[in-house]
């Protein structure tokens, strides 16, 4: 007889854990879904392939390249106020360093929302460096996914710098110190 009474009490058991269970998944699907929706809503970080970039040289401060970011069609994203993951080529050598010191202002990119940062090849006062074609750029912390840019004319390399990512272009004059 005691295991008679006991069975309906270890089904009555296991079925008020089977609707514990039940809740709890349904109330996690719908935090998901609500944390999903409240996410998709807020602006994300760019990734390199979310941005087209263009390069520009430019003749103060004793030349620079100007790098402009533009969001792709249909993306809205922001770039941090740090200075892009960028190189001449693949030694460590040609890998720009910061030339500031402190991050600046979020860029918000949209339709023709354009963020800049300028590129100094040669910090140096010297005739040396390696000369490049190519300016290898990515978001940083996006370095697996870099583009590779055509410049408008060969750079001598040596130290170079580049700017954080502004809103203005005029703040992306790389000064050399």
């Amino acid at each position: 007889m005691r295991s008679r009474s006991a069975a309906p009490s270890a089904r009555l058991a296991l079925a008020a854990v089977a609707a514990v269970a039940v809740t709890a998944t349904a109330a996690g699907t719908a935090m998901a879904t609500a944390t999903t929706d409240s996410r998709s809503a807020a602006v994300r970080a760019c990734a390199t392939k979310d941005l087209s970039f263009k390069v520009s040289l430019k003749t103060q401060a004793g030349g620079y390249y100007l790098v402009t970011a533009k969001a792709k069609s249909g993306v809205t994203c922001y770039l941090e106020g740090v200075f892009p993951s960028a190189s001449f080529g693949s030694s460590a050598d040609t890998e720009v360093a910061p030339a500031e010191h402190a991050v600046s202002d979020r860029v918000t990119l949209s339709g023709s929302t354009a963020a800049y940062a300028g590129i100094n090849p040669k910090t140096t006062n010297n005739d040396f460096g390696k000369e490049f074609d190519f300016l290898h750029l990515s978001v940083a912390g996006d370095e697996t996914n870099a583009v590779t840019l055509a410049l408008p004319d060969t750079a001598t390399v040596d130290r170079p710098v580049a700017t954080n990512w502004h809103a203005d272009p005029a703040d992306a004059v790389p000064f050399a110190n």
